[in-house]
């Protein structure tokens, strides 16, 4: 898989999502509703910012490629689980939608601690 593609197409993602927010649903969400679009965006750019930078760690020297890979799947799964079910929950209100997002925390959290490790243990 090309990570390095993955998080710039995240990115690029990322802004258009953000920009949709911005203009096309303005006026259409509450003010509640609106944060968690905005939380999801956040969240969606930083980790998608992450991922392109994991991407490019193997060439380093600092990951192996494989060790790369598997952050940034764990990055990629954690944007499409947190942010996906965050725009989904602003947009349509579906409260059920919440219990999605703890999961893609989880990959966040599991992907940033992996990484950690692997950078002390290489050190």
């Amino acid at each position: 898989m090309n990570w390095s593609a993955v998080g710039a197409i995240a990115l690029a993602l990322a802004v258009m999502i953000g920009a949709f927010g911005a203009h096309a649903l303005e006026g259409r969400l509450d003010v509640y509703s609106r944060g968690i679009y905005e939380t999801g965006v956040t969240y969606h750019f930083f980790h998608a910012l992450g991922l392109l930078i994991v991407s490019l760690l193997p060439r380093i020297g600092a990951l192996s490629p494989t060790q790369a890979s598997r952050v940034c799947l764990l990055l990629a799964v954690g944007i499409v689980l947190f942010s996906g079910s965050l725009y989904v929950l602003a947009i349509s209100g579906e409260k059920m939608l919440g219990a999605v997002t703890p999961f893609g925390g989880l990959s966040f959290i599991a992907a940033w601690v992996l990484l950690a490790y692997w950078l002390i243990r290489g050190a």
